[in-house]
């Protein structure tokens, strides 16, 4: 498969989805039904458009490839080249150092949510939100109920320093949170 050669909006949005999905191409989710992973960067930016009216094409594209960095091999280099700096910026922000512990990155998550850039904080978003739903319909096998209630509380307290972000994506998550 070659890469696209991408002219407009939906072109670069549709080559960050192919990018990705190379990326990640390897990759399963951790749900019972070991979905193909290039199914949550596309759902993260399907949630921002379609739920979010979030018609930026820095911030669909980041969403989708929103894991490339913490996930894959793919570099900052690499992104800025085929996407730019704005679209690797709001990446990087979104990304976590995997050389740190679980505790410390989730623990980073909620200190840098209040500071993050407002596209970073769409993405930031709508990645809780695809998790919390996918955690519901399609939870990891051994997940218990105690470690699920506890990634939820989590979510939340990065949610809750990304308030005043978007009031359309903020209401989804309450929503999902109470169901």
């Amino acid at each position: 498969m070659s890469e696209p050669s991408p002219t407009g909006v939906a072109a670069v949005i549709l080559k960050a989805m192919w990018f990705a999905a190379e990326k990640h191409r390897h990759q399963r989710r951790k749900d019972a039904r070991a979905s193909p992973y290039i199914n949550h960067p596309i759902a993260v930016a399907t949630l921002l458009a379609d739920e979010g009216g979030v018609d930026d094409p820095v911030v669909l594209c980041a969403a989708l490839l929103h894991d490339t960095l913490e996930d894959t091999e793919t570099t900052s280099a690499e992104l800025i080249e085929a996407f730019g700096a704005e679209v690797a910026a709001v990446v990087a922000e979104v990304s976590d150092d995997k050389s740190r512990t679980r505790a410390e990155r989730k623990r980073l998550q909620v200190e840098h949510a209040a500071s993050a850039s407002h596209r970073a904080r769409l993405v930031k978003l709508a990645d809780k939100i695809s998790n919390l739903r996918d955690l519901k319909a399609h939870p990891p096998a051994d997940w218990s109920d105690e470690r699920k209630r506890e990634y939820f509380a989590w979510a939340r307290e990065v949610v809750d320093r990304l308030r005043g972000t978007s009031a359309r994506l903020e209401s989804i998550f309450d929503r999902l949170y109470v169901d």
